[in-house]
């Protein structure tokens, strides 16, 4: 925990080739709350959304003897096959993964659904796929609200929905209590963006905030948005999260992490959580 708040550890962070029982026993062995699952653009993830029983029997187990919840899942796998694309069979998968990850969220009580903000990501974002972005994310709305699913924009590593101002254009269209936001502080602070005028407007509307730092975007460097080693890049920890303090959040904080090969992953987990710790030591200071 950081203070009140839940402490939780991206899925990528460890070794694919672990099972589920060692994923959710690692997670809790590094004294962490809880896991975030991803659901990102490869086959193997994106078949979790289409299970069979005995595949879902053994998350469930899982689950139950490690007592490691998974409340919340990243789902990127929309940079694959995106609502925006001119491509109909491309637009039909975008809105069937997303039925199937709601879905999905129901049977393991996953309780956020983080969105990836891209219209398109291979091809030429155009007028026409904004529009169609738009419609998908409102058909989105209405399956979350029949399922009780919350939906939360995550604040991205593009410029269509790269600070939390980006996010309420779209929420000006879709005023559903069932879609708020997911700021990533890195993401956030990359895009040299007043981050504390952005928490600030976020308001109650920020569900859960990602942890991780990144190197800026300048004129002549497109910015470096993961991998960064925490310490190492330019998001102002202390300044991020005495703001969140400040304006009464409450929500889980997530340590975005992606495991390198060769690297010592718990040692690197476990010296990331200790900065984070003393960057939340050194909010509550001021």
């Amino acid at each position: 925990m950081l203070g009140d708040h839940l402490l939780g550890l991206y899925e990528k962070a460890l070794p694919a080739s672990m099972s589920w029982s060692e994923r959710l026993h690692a997670v809790k062995e590094l004294g962490f709350d809880y896991m975030e699952i991803s659901i990102d653009e490869t086959d193997e993830r994106l078949a979790r959304l289409f299970w069979t029983q005995e595949e879902k029997d053994a998350l469930h187990r899982a689950m139950a003897e490690t007592g490691t919840p998974i409340p919340s899942m990243c789902l990127s796998g929309h940079r694959r096959f995106p609502y925006g694309s001119a491509d109909p069979s491309i637009r039909q998968k975008a809105y069937e993964m997303m039925e199937q990850a709601i879905l999905f969220a129901r049977e393991f009580g996953v309780r956020v659904i983080q969105l990836a903000g891209y219209d398109v990501y291979y091809e030429p974002s155009t007028p026409e796929s904004l529009q169609r972005f738009k419609e998908g994310l409102a058909c989105a709305c209405a399956l979350a609200e029949k399922y009780q699913v919350m939906l939360s924009m995550e604040i991205m590593d593009t410029p269509l929905i790269s600070s939390i101002t980006r996010y309420k254009a779209f929420k000006a269209d879709l005023p559903t209590p069932w879609f708020t936001v997911y700021p990533d502080l890195g993401n956030l602070t990359a895009w040299g963006s007043d981050v504390v005028s952005e928490l600030t407007l976020g308001g109650k509307e920020i569900t859960a905030v990602h942890l991780k730092d990144t190197l800026a975007v300048t004129p002549d460097f497109p910015g470096k948005f993961k991998c960064v080693p925490f310490g190492g890049g330019c998001v102002d920890f202390p300044l991020c999260l005495r703001q969140l303090e400040r304006q009464g959040y409450h929500g889980p904080y997530m340590m975005e992490m992606w495991h390198q090969p060769d690297q010592d992953w718990k040692q690197d987990i476990l010296a990331a959580k200790s900065y984070i710790e003393q960057q939340f030591a050194l909010a509550m200071e001021e």
